[in-house]
Order: C-alpha cells, then sequence, then structure tokens
C-alpha cells in the first residue's frame, strides 16, 4: 500500500468529521466494504491504481459502485477526486478501520499458527489475550506451515513467538557460538 502516511492523515481527517456528524460507525462499515472489495477484486484495484484512467471516470465508477455509502464517504471521493489521489482509497479505508477500533477500544491480535485454530483453541487465545490487554480484542488467524508448530501472537506492536521454527532458530544460534 502506497503513501501509508497520507493515508493516515486522510483517514484521521474522515474520522474527525465522522464523529463531529455522529456517523462514525456507518463510514467504519463503508469503509470495510471498501477495503474488502478493492482488495479482493483485481479489476477494481487496477481500476483505481491506473493512471491513464481521468479522475472523473474514477470517482463516477466509484460512487455508482458505492451508491449506498454514507455522505461522507462520498465526501472522501470527492475529496480524492480534487487531489487526484484515488490511488490510496484501500490504504485509507484500512487505516480508517484502524483508528476507529483503537478510538472505540477495539484491537486485532494477529496469531500465526502451523495449522488453522479451533474454536477451543480459539477461547484460550482469548483468555490469554483478556490478561495482556484491557481492550476488547478480536483475533485474525494466519497458518504458515513454515513455523512448523506452537504460535506467534501479534498484537498492535508487541510480538511474542512461540513458534518451533524460532526455537530451533535460537538453538542454532546457541550452538553456533
Amino acid at each position: 500500500m502506497a503513501s501509508t502516511r497520507a493515508a493516515s492523515r486522510y483517514a484521521k481527517a474522515i474520522l474527525d468529521l465522522a464523529n463531529a456528524k455522529g456517523v462514525s460507525t456507518e463510514v467504519n462499515s463503508d469503509m470495510n466494504s471498501i477495503a474488502t472489495a478493492i482488495n479482493g477484486n483485481l479489476e477494481l484495484s487496477t481500476f483505481i491504481q491506473n493512471p491513464t484512467i481521468k479522475v472523473t471516470v474514477k470517482q463516477n465508477a466509484l460512487l455508482e459502485v458505492f451508491a449506498d455509502s454514507n455522505a461522507v464517504t462520498k465526501g472522501l471521493f470527492q475529496l480524492l477526486f480534487e487531489n487526484k489521489r484515488f490511488e490510496i482509497l484501500e490504504s485509507i479505508a484500512v487505516e480508517y478501520g484502524k483508528l476507529f477500533d483503537f478510538a472505540n477500544g477495539m484491537e486485532q491480535a494477529q496469531v500465526t499458527t502451523a495449522v488453522p485454530m479451533d474454536a477451543a483453541l480459539e477461547e484460550k487465545v482469548l483468555a490469554k489475550i483478556a490478561l495482556l490487554s484491557d481492550k476488547k480484542v478480536s483475533i485474525q488467524n494466519i497458518v504458515d506451515p513454515a513455523i512448523i508448530g506452537g504460535f506467534i501472537l501479534r498484537i498492535g506492536d508487541k510480538q511474542y513467538n512461540a513458534s518451533v521454527a524460532n526455537r530451533l532458530q535460537v538453538l542454532k544460534r546457541e550452538l553456533s557460538n
């Protein structure tokens, strides 16, 4: 995602405006659908990123695709039209989601495991996370067979690596010294 600094500024401004109008939850829903649509549709992503397509065409297409969006979200499209910055729309949507979650005391935890987590393991992880964080935490499970076993837990800027691959790497360093 390009221009994360600019995207963060746009997202903060949109969140402030949405909070002032009391529609931050609706705009968050719009931003989630925008991020999902752009990330999940290669044609839409390519269309938005293409510099040869006129910004008026992009604006009209986005207003058509996201016709039932909130007025604040449509205002964002107008702002991106005026500044010719449609290429950072996905980044803005993702950043908005992060800022919205943070403002509402929610946090995203990434748990990387070698195999998909079942419901019982997810409950245990949520119980451990509740001890570490005072915020409401949702879990995103990432499956990576390269960690061999165990897990890697990432909450915000903190990471706890209890993977077998990490333990083997530590053992290798100790034996080579």
